[in-house]
C-alpha cells in the first residue's frame, strides 16, 4: 500500500497540479498587493473617497449597505484589469514574437515524388 501511494504522489499530473496550486497562490497575493496598494489609492485620490463602506439607505427601518458590493465590485474590476492588462496582453505579445521568429519546416525545393517523378521519366527517355 505504501508503494502504491509512493506512486501516486511521484506522478507528474499531482506534482504539476500541486506546482500549479503553489504558484497560483502566490500569484494571487502579486496580484491581490498591487490592487490593494497601487490601484486602490489612485482610485482613492481621484475619487476622493477611499472606502465605499459606510455608503447605506434606509426604508422602513431596513438599513441596506450597498457601499460594501461597490467596494467588491471595484475590486472584481482591478483584479481583471490587473490581470489582463499585466499578464495575459503581454503574455499574447510573446506569443505572437515566438510564433514569428519559429523557423518554416515547409521545404524549400521539390518534394520527394516530384524528385522520383523527374527520374522516372529521365530513365524512361534513355
Amino acid at each position: 500500500m505504501l508503494n502504491d501511494f509512493k506512486q501516486f504522489l511521484l506522478r507528474g499530473n499531482v506534482v504539476d497540479l500541486a506546482v500549479g496550486v503553489v504558484i497560483g497562490t502566490a500569484f494571487g497575493a502579486v496580484v491581490s498587493s498591487l490592487v490593494a496598494d497601487l490601484l486602490t489609492p489612485l482610485i482613492s485620490a481621484i475619487a476622493k473617497l477611499p472606502d465605499f463602506s459606510s455608503l447605506n439607505f434606509t426604508i422602513n427601518g431596513s438599513t441596506f449597505k450597498y457601499g460594501n458590493f461597490i467596494n467588491v465590485i471595484i475590486s472584481f474590476v482591478m483584479v481583471a484589469g490587473a490581470i489582463f492588462f499585466f499578464v495575459v496582453k503581454p503574455m499574447n505579445i510573446l506569443i505572437n514574437k515566438m510564433k514569428k521568429e519559429k523557423p518554416a519546416d515547409a521545404p524549400t525545393g521539390p518534394t520527394e515524388t516530384e524528385l522520383l517523378q523527374e527520374i522516372r521519366d529521365l530513365l524512361k527517355n534513355k
